[in-house]
C-alpha cells in the first residue's frame, strides 16, 4: 500500500470511529427507554380519554394542560423521578376520569 493510500486510510477510519462515538452518546439506556415508551403510551391514552369530553372548549383546555405538563418536565432524566411523576399522573389521570365519567 503506498504511503498516500495508507494515509487516507487512516483519515476515513479515525473520522468513522469518531461519528460512530457521538451517535452512541445521546443513545438512551434500556431503561430511559422503556420509561419513555411508557410515558409516550401514557400521554396518548390521556388524549384518547379526553375525546369523552363533550364540551369542546372543556376538551381543548384540558389537552392542552396536558401537554404543558409533559413538556414541563421533558428534560427529566433521573429515573425515579420519572417513575414518581409517571404515577403522581397516573393517580391524577384515574380521578380524572372518574368526573369525566360523571359528566
Amino acid at each position: 500500500m503506498t504511503p498516500g493510500r495508507l494515509r487516507l486510510s487512516r483519515i476515513l477510519a479515525r473520522g468513522h470511529a469518531t461519528t460512530t462515538r457521538r451517535r452512541l452518546q445521546g443513545a438512551l439506556s434500556l431503561d430511559h427507554f422503556l420509561q419513555r415508551t411508557r410515558v409516550i403510551a401514557f400521554y396518548r391514552a390521556i388524549l384518547r380519554g379526553t375525546t369523552r369530553i363533550a364540551h369542546a372548549p372543556t376538551k381543548a383546555e384540558t389537552r392542552k394542560l396536558v401537554r404543558d405538563e409533559f413538556e414541563r418536565h421533558r428534560h427529566v432524566k433521573d429515573l425515579s423521578h420519572i417513575r414518581y411523576l409517571l404515577s403522581t399522573g397516573k393517580t391524577q389521570w384515574e380521578s380524572m376520569e372518574r368526573y369525566i365519567g360523571g359528566m
